[in-house]
């Protein structure tokens, strides 16, 4: 970002069926392409993107939230689930007066992006979502229940160290800036605030009260999911089944696992500018190639349709 360019930040305090929830609009007055609203993970807060800023504001505005249930918002009980969340989200694209918009979402927050585009396609101009699968595996939800019991035993340190380990690859696979991400990882985890470990306990109370993916997903803007090469939390293979049921792009980031947003920030923030731009994307040094897992699906559909 140009050291001249004035970034203005506000925090919107805006309600969603009775909730209170906070969303962030940051600027410098460049439109290059529509409003970015990010929808992050799960431990991802308003404010836990601002590192992106330097390179996404030269073209667009961002939009950052703490939904109902997360940081600085009102305690929302885990009976409130996706469709819930989808909801205060596109409040928030009518609150605020964004008009269609580029939605990104990481991890826990790409099946809510995803749901929107799904529900309210008119509200979604480009699509691009990191880490999703199309279901919670049998082992993801023993592991979030092995999660729950050692909260509740108090075990905070281990809790951390289970949960790094899931979240990051084996030691022996390439993985950018792996030690520094994994010790800030475990003293964030470490040091959560009775309030944010109160958020988590009832983040994985709703994670296994719902249905988080949809079955037969739609969606007619441009999508493109991406995961890191050597994601073992949230497999490739499963984004990729994503974007051939969506009919969108799907690649791998070089040198990143779950994490990648942390470890490769800087090309995680190029990608965006690139993709919610109407850039190539090929020739990018940091991605492998780039695959149309749609295209196929999309030909089979059409040849069954006319007898083919």
């Amino acid at each position: 970002m140009s050291t001249t360019a004035c970034v203005r930040a506000t925090d919107h305090e805006l309600e969603y069926r009775g909730f209170r929830f906070v969303a962030r609009t940051a600027t410098t007055g460049a439109a290059a392409t529509e409003p970015l609203v990010i929808i992050g993970g799960s431990s991802q807060y308003r404010h836990s993107w601002m590192r992106y800023e330097r390179q996404l504001l030269e073209h667009t505005s961002m939009v950052t939230l703490d939904l109902p249930g997360y940081g600085d918002s009102d305690h929302l009980p885990a009976e409130h689930g996706p469709d819930f969340l989808v909801g205060a989200v596109h409040h928030t694209i009518g609150a605020l007066s964004l008009g269609p918009v580029n939605l990104f979402g990481g991890c826990f927050g790409s099946p809510i992006a995803l749901r929107l585009a799904h529900d309210h396609p008119r509200a979604v101009r480009r699509l691009m979502l990191t880490a999703l699968t199309a279901e919670l595996t049998p082992e993801a939800v023993a592991r979030v229940h092995h999660w729950s019991r050692m909260w509740d035993a108090g075990q905070f340190g281990e809790l951390a160290d289970a949960m790094v380990g899931e979240f990051m690859s084996p030691a022996h696979l390439p993985v950018k800036r792996r030690r520094i991400v994994e010790r800030h990882m475990r003293h964030t985890m470490a040091t959560r605030d009775q309030r944010a470990l109160a958020q988590d306990f009832t983040h994985r109370e709703r994670l296994l009260a719902h249905s988080w993916h949809l079955t037969h997903p739609t969606v007619t803007a441009p999508a493109l999911l991406i995961a890191g090469e050597h994601d073992t939390f949230t497999p490739p293979a499963r984004g990729r089944e994503v974007a051939r049921a969506i009919g969108g792009r799907f690649t791998t980031v070089k040198e990143a696992d779950h994490l990648l947003h942390l470890e490769r920030d800087t090309e995680l923030a190029d990608l965006m500018v690139h993709f919610f731009t109407d850039r190539p994307l090929d020739s990018l040094p940091y991605l492998n190639p780039v695959e149309h897992p749609g295209a196929a699906s999309a030909v089979h559909r059409s040849s069954t349709r006319t007898g083919g």
